[in-house]
């Protein structure tokens, strides 16, 4: 049980997903380690048209991928993109088929 703005849960409150490793790959991909454990590969190439991720089209500019406070991030912390959607997204490193 759990408690939040005076409001109590019956069920466990699971912690929040966090990315702990980062790593670029070929193609526009990105290896990740997750809190819970899990490692996954996100496959970017889709999102590079959207304005928000344009500057990643840059491959240098991509490759320069870190954590911020759980968050894969690029460019001094101007872009990133959420751990859950990432989470979410990729696929498992057992089930990714080599570039």
């Amino acid at each position: 049980m759990y408690i939040v703005n005076d409001i109590a849960y019956a069920d466990d409150r699971a912690p929040a997903i966090r990315v702990w490793g980062v790593r670029p790959l070929s193609d526009y991909r990105i290896w990740l380690r997750f809190s819970d454990g899990s490692e996954k590969i996100f496959d970017f190439k889709p999102l590079l048209q959207a304005a928000a991720f344009a500057p990643l089209q840059d491959e240098a500019v991509f490759r320069s991928v870190y954590i911020d406070y759980g968050t894969a991030t690029w460019c001094d912390g101007e872009i990133d993109i959420g751990p859950k959607y990432l989470y979410d997204n990729a696929v498992p490193v057992s089930n990714e088929k080599p570039a």
